[in-house]
């Protein structure tokens, strides 16, 4: 077991430590950037090429529907980049991921039928899912242990300026769909600093010349106990956060728009006003809750610290649903659903590569994190038919029980606070 050392987390990180999680942020705030390019353009886009207003109720169903085969297409690309990453190395792997999302990105912008979109969001979602399990695991394996929480909490809390960047361009093009993808294409310039500025870690070149033949297996993941019984709690436990990320934590615009409309405000108008609301400010609540899980983690322990912010967002989320009836009140609630909501997210950044070995490391944490993609796509077109027979209070706040689930699986975790990781 690691001895917790004194003093400030930082003290002793390296220039090239830092520069590291410098670069793996960049590609995670990137990653997060197309990701929810499509969350807030989906309206627009979809009404366009359905030939309906974006209030009509298709529009929902298949903006669910693309949702569920984002989520199915990260789980692929999660499997196979997160071997890859652990065969090939970090760096050509994460450079593989960049150009994945950002050139299939693009070439949505050039979209005029439904299956076109439904297979590049596919192709999207398989270097976003792809590249969060190179990085976590490269944050986690290049940090000193007293600040691996921190880093990696970090690391995951970048996510929030690519959220940002998507509002902003969403706010920016208006109803010109066609150009926010466009600009989408601008992350694939990331690989050259990712050719430049990075380096192997010693771990993965050491266990690369000891074990070349077990790295990224997942024969091995899987049929040793060890490491399965892990990687099967980890894939709940990222369920849980996919389930009620798209089917609560997104939620926030149409809420705001849901108040705003029922004030009697224009469609138009109440989109506008909740692209902000939810792309802007609870976007800063959900950051400031994943930079706060690290200091968590570390102080209380992953365990507790999970436990906490589920049981948090499974109060604070009926609060939001039913209470806030005015804009005023949902600018002030929305800061802090994002925060329990979004927060529990740095958790899997944090928790997962502490889990695996150095040959298993991406492979397991991809694992993870991206299993747990798949299993909750079903949600997706579940909470979809929810929210329209219940309405969109009772759907979501009902949709919240799966934070009650995450409690439960919290108990069964192991806890990794100040121990090394496996070798």
């Amino acid at each position: 077991m690691e001895t917790a050392i004194p003093g400030r987390w930082y003290d002793g990180v390296t220039k090239t430590q830092w520069l590291v999680l410098a670069i793996a942020s960049a590609g995670w705030i990137f990653d997060a950037f197309e990701g929810q390019l499509f969350n807030l353009t989906r309206a627009d886009l979809l009404s366009e090429l359905l030939h309906v207003r974006p209030e009509d109720p298709a529009v929902k169903q298949w903006g669910d529907t693309f949702l569920g085969i984002f989520l199915a297409g990260g789980t692929v690309g999660g499997w196979l980049f997160s071997s890859l990453a652990d065969k090939w190395g970090r760096k050509p792997v994460m450079m593989l991921t960049i150009l994945f999302y950002s050139v299939f990105s693009g070439l949505t912008a050039l979209s005029h039928e439904l299956w076109q979109v439904g297979g590049l969001r596919f192709l999207v979602a398989m270097g976003v899912g792809g590249e969060w399990a190179v990085a976590a695991a490269l944050v986690s394996e290049v940090f000193p242990a007293k600040a691996r929480a921190q880093a990696c909490g970090i690391f995951h809390a970048s996510s929030v300026l690519g959220l940002w960047s998507a509002a902003l361009v969403a706010m920016a093009v208006a109803s010109n769909w066609r150009w926010a993808y466009v600009v989408g294409l601008l992350p694939a310039l990331l690989v050259l600093w990712v050719r430049v500025g990075i380096k192997e870690p010693e771990s993965w070149t050491a266990a690369h010349e000891t074990k070349p033949e077990s790295m990224g297996s997942y024969r091995e993941l899987l049929g040793q106990s060890q490491w399965r019984k892990s990687a099967l709690l980890g894939m709940l436990m990222a369920m849980v956060g996919m389930a009620t990320f798209w089917g609560v934590t997104v939620a926030g615009q149409d809420l705001c728009k849901d108040v705003l409309m029922k004030s009697g405000m224009a469609g138009k108008e109440a989109a506008a006003k909740a692209k902000f609301a939810y792309g802007i400010v609870q976007s800063a609540g959900g950051g400031l809750g994943l930079i706060c899980f690290g200091p968590l983690s570390a102080w209380l322990g992953r365990r507790k610290a999970f436990a906490v912010m589920h049981a948090a967002a499974l109060v604070v989320v009926p609060i939001t649903c039913f209470w806030a009836t005015s804009y005023t009140a949902m600018l002030f609630m929305l800061p802090v659903f994002g925060f329990f909501t979004l927060g529990i997210h740095a958790g899997y950044a944090v928790y997962f590569p502490e889990l695996f070995p150095n040959h298993l490391r991406a492979t397991g944490a991809g694992f993870c994190f991206n299993t747990g993609r798949l299993l909750a796509a079903p949600m997706l077109f579940m909470s979809g038919t929810l929210k329209a027979t219940l309405g969109i209070q009772s759907g979501v706040a009902l949709l919240a029980g799966f934070f009650a689930l995450g409690l439960i699986l919290v108990v069964f975790l192991s806890e990794t606070k100040n121990r090394p990781l496996p070798d």
